[in-house]
Parts: structure tokens; sequence; C-alpha cells
């Protein structure tokens, strides 16, 4: 696979069926002079009452930083809630400004949004926008008597299925998950963050066609395409659920035992794939970060290194990890339109000397392991679902005090890496240098390293030893690095955005804020998902976290399920804060 930069081309459809419903389109005259912007407007579903609308801006004019998309609706529309800008409404008068992710609007650049609405009466579509107070569009508009588009012809869009882009975020809109969104607007305070967008976690077989009652990833994707609009359309999804899953931890194991790889090819990826192939899907661009945790277990808790576990030499012996991603991969990588991002850790895991080569080896193997290929790795995710920060800003690996390295300090304790950035770009250059693509991108887990609130340094510590100047300057205030489990202090980190970073795809919340990592206590449940002391806020730590309390907040239950507290926590803390 090569990553090439593509534009892909949306056709504007007016389509009535039978159900009622109405694509409608509002756009500048071919012929008309050149306007300020150009407006794709289209009502995706109306059921008399209300719809939804996705909206696609391309502006004509000078490039800008920040855009805002006015418009006067003529009957009773009312918004009610928005996702990729924050859309406000004053009578009749409707504003749409951007997200702090996506302000930059070049001259031809589009950027794309959507909202729910109630009416009542007629749903016209607005006549006249205006870009940043300039009136465009003003001689356009889409005829309604003209002949609806007949929904069975072939896409308009000349690339076709498969001509992967160079970075699947790049002016796209990202799916918001409705679930995790009301979740999160149920919670006081949530809807200042209910419309970004979060990884689905398919945690088990059940997950494919909706546990519990939830939606299934069929109901996902189509939820993704009317969300959708013209524009493009990232859905994130998390390939979670191998032989043996996270051998090294408890909170977050699986239904599968450790050799059950039959199953899992033939009743989790293989069901998984023949739905991303759905020619249905074929528009939207489906991220899939592959086993999160596993594989680096086979370096760090194995025989011959302190945190060995007897599960993890399991694994290692019989290869299961590797045959599960690679078959994953292979599989999954078939599909035109979806771009495997696997896991790789975090710098607070992998980032000695012992660990970051022979993990990043580990990675090829199993990118090479039951019919897979390096091209089927269209870049790595770090931190997922961690909490190490993006970026530690008052000291660096190179700095030293009184003659001491910071590498020789407790906090970083001979790691060659302080933050996930430096991590995440030193890893990509490592796996460029074993035959990965040298395109290859990276994605960063943000939800929550933000590490923000009044305990956030506004400077280095002061040079009394190293010890002092690492710890009164680290963002990061976790106890010890190695404790990952609902974690006290913690706060909403960067924004989910695209092309943040050199190497960098996208900053993005593949750990969906609010879920818990596992229970305080022993939590009986059908789902294999068992106790985990590291959870438990009065353990007072093992070898993994330096014999340290574990950081835990209290009252927490099983992992995935929704946890009150720490959500709040994390709006507290979060860094950008919230406003």
């Amino acid at each position: 696979m090569t990553r090439t930069r593509t534009a892909m081309l949306a056709a504007l459809t007016l389509v009535a069926g039978a159900s009622g419903t109405a694509l409608a389109a509002h756009s500048a005259s071919a012929g008309a002079a050149a306007a300020a912007c150009t407006v794709d407007y289209q009502v995706q579903n109306d059921w008399g009452s209300g719809f939804t609308a996705a909206v696609t801006v391309t502006n004509n004019g000078a490039a800008t930083s920040s855009w805002s998309l006015g418009w006067t609706y003529a009957g009773s529309q009312k918004v009610t809630n928005s996702w990729n800008a924050k859309v406000t409404q004053s009578g009749a008068a409707v504003t749409a400004a951007n997200e702090s992710y996506n302000g930059t609007l070049s001259t031809g650049g589009s950027a794309s949004f959507g909202f729910q609405g109630t009416y009542s009466g007629s749903n016209a579509i607005p006549a006249t926008f205006t870009l940043n107070g300039v009136t465009c569009n003003v001689d356009g508009g889409t005829d309604p008597t003209d002949p609806p588009t007949d929904p069975t012809d072939p896409p308009t869009d000349p690339t076709g299925p498969g001509d992967r882009v160079d970075n699947p975020y790049d002016g796209a809109q990202v799916y918001v998950n409705p679930e995790w969104s009301a979740n999160a607007a149920a919670e006081p305070g949530g809807d200042r963050i209910a419309d970004e967008p979060t990884g689905v976690w398919l945690d088990r077989i059940a997950a494919i066609e909706g546990a519990n009652g939830g939606m299934g990833l069929r109901d996902h994707l189509d939820a993704a395409l009317e969300q959708k609009g013209s524009g493009e359309m990232v859905v994130q999804l998390v390939i979670y659920n191998l032989p043996g899953r996270d051998c090294s931890a408890l909170a977050s194991n699986g239904e599968l035992g450790p050799t059950e790889i039959d199953r899992y090819k033939t009743e989790y990826i293989d069901p998984i794939a023949e739905i991303l192939s759905d020619s249905k899907y074929a528009d939207l661009r489906i991220v899939t970060t592959v086993e999160i945790d596993s594989l680096p277990n086979l370096v760090t808790n194995v025989s011959g290194r302190p945190t060995a576990t007897e599960n993890c030499d399991v694994m290692k012996a019989n290869g299961n990890y590797q045959k599960g991603v690679g078959y994953a991969l292979n599989r999954l990588g078939a599909v035109g339109n979806v771009y495997n991002y696997v896991d790789a850790g975090h710098h607070g895991w992998l980032g000695w000397d012992s660990n970051f080569g022979p993990s990043a080896e580990i990675f090829k193997t199993a990118a090479t392991t039951e019919g897979a290929t390096l091209d089927d790795v269209h870049g790595f995710i770090v931190n997922t679902a961690n909490y190490s920060a993006l970026k530690e800003e008052n000291f660096k690996i190179t700095d030293s005090v009184n003659g001491t390295s910071v590498r020789q300090s407790d906090w970083v304790d001979w790691n060659q890496y302080t933050d996930e950035l430096s991590y995440a770009q030193a890893m990509r250059d490592k796996l460029v240098s074993l035959g990965f693509d040298q395109n290859l991108g990276m994605l960063i887990d943000t939800s929550r390293n933000g590490w923000g609130g009044a305990d956030r340094p506004t400077g280095p510590g002061a040079t009394t030893d190293v010890n002092t100047y690492v710890n009164g300057g680290r963002y990061d205030r976790r106890i010890h690095l190695g404790n990952w489990c609902n974690q006290s202090g913690a706060g909403l980190g960067e924004r989910p955005q695209a092309s943040p970073a050199a190497g960098i795809d996208a900053y993005v919340w593949m750990k969906p804020p609010g879920e818990s990592d596992g229970s305080s206590k022993l939590i009986d449940n059908p789902d294999g998902k068992g106790f985990d002391r590291m959870c438990d806020p009065t353990y007072t730590g093992n070898e993994r976290n330096g014999n340290s309390m574990s950081g835990a907040l209290p009252d927490a239950p099983i992992s995935g399920a929704w946890f009150s507290a720490q959500f709040q926590e994390l709006m507290k803390n979060a860094y950008p804060p919230l406003s």
C-alpha cells in the first residue's frame, strides 16, 4: 500500500423517497461569479417534526484561521445539538463557528459539520449564507422542482473505494458515537464535549451485533453515513478481542482463552471484515486500531523480566498474539477504505532501551504473519487509554542538574523519552527503518492526558537536585508512570485534530472519556473482566509501579462501564481547559 493523497469529489443530490426522507443541496450556480463561499446544506433525515442536516462550507476567498457561517431560517426550525462546529441560534438566525481543531480554511479549503433540529410546518432550506459576515451563494440554490437524482446511480467519486489517502483525518469529519455522546451530555457540564469524536470499542464478539441492547457495528456505520453529508467521514473502531487478551492485567481480560485463535478468526475478525467490505460503507474512511496493549507484553512481561507473568509466557509460547494481529491486518487491510493502525504502547512502557527496539521488531513480526504484509499497516497508535503527557515542556531528556542527568531522576528512571509526542515520532522513525512505509502515520490518544487544573506546573522545578527539578515541572502528576487505572487528577487532553505535528496523523480520543479502566473491587460480570488491584485506591503497589500507591479513583465499575466521577474529574482538570 502506497500512501497517496487523493482528492475526493462528492455528488450533490436531491433524493425523495417513499419514506418522506429528503436530501437537499444548496450551492453556488456553476455559471455565477465566484462568491465568498460555497455551501452544501443537506437535510439527511426528516421525520416531520425534526431533522438532521450536514453542511460543508468551501472557502473561495482569502485563507482564514477561524470561520463563522451564518444563515436565517424562514420557518420555525430550532437547532438542538451539533457536531464538529459550535452552532448557536438567536430567533431565526443561526451561527456555526469552528471548533478548535478545524478553524483553518485555506483558499479552496472546506470544513464540514452536522446538527439536529426540530420544526413544525415547512423545513425550507436557507436561501442565503454568510462566511465571516460576507454573503455568498446569493444566486445559487437547488430548485426544489428539479427531478430527483436516482439513488441507484453510481457515485461520481473518480477515485473509487480503495484509493487510500495519505492521512484519512485530513479534510474529514470524525464520527461522533451517539451512545457516548448521550452519556456525556447527561453529565453536568458534559455538553461542552459531547460532540467530540471517540473510538467505538469492539471488545467482544457480541459487540459486533450490539451487546446488551447497544448499537452494533452496522448501527454505528449507518449512523456515520447519516453524519457524513457530502464531505469525508472517519469512523474509529478499536479491534480488541485477542485470545488471552492483556496477559499482564486482569481488569481488561477478554472472553477468549489463550488457545482460541480459531474463534478469534471465524467469530470475531471474519464477521467484522464482512461488514466493513459492504459497498454501502465504501465512502467511509474506516480507521481500525488493532489490539491495544497485547503485543508489548511479549517483550516486557515474559520470563527473564522482573515483571513476568505466567499468562504472558503462555502467549509468547503459542504465538497467538502475533497470529491474531496478523490475521486481523490481513483481513481488514484487504478492504480498500480501511486504515489499520497497530497499537504501540506508550513511552512509560516501551521507552527504555531494552523495550523500544525489541517491541518494534515484534510489531514487524506480527505484521508479516498469517498472510499480512507491511503494506497492511497504515500507521501506529500510542498512549491508547493511558495518561502519559503529550509534551513535557519544563524539562528535556538531555537536561542535567548539578551534573546528574534527567534520565537518572526517579520519575524518568533511565527512559529515553519524557512524553508521548517524542516517543511517537521516534517509534515511527524506528519502524520506517525496519521496512514500514516511509509515510507511516502515528495517532496519539489524548483523551486523558491533559493534566490541567490548579496542580499543573507553570515552569521548571527548582534546581536543588534532579528529582526536585523533574517533579516540580512535570505535567503528568501520577504517583508513578506505571499507574494506569482511573487516575486521580487526570484531565482531558488536546481535542481531536488532524495533522497536529510532524509524522502525526491525528490526536484522537480513542478511549472514550468517562469509561472506566477497571473496577475498584471484585464485581461479578459475564464478560470475563477480572479485578486488578491497580484499580484499588488502597493498593500499595508492586514492582511495575515502584511499589507505589495506585492513584486510582474509588468506587469504579468494571472496565468499559460509565464512571461519572472519572468523567467529572477529567473535565475539571482538562488542558486545554474547557470553556
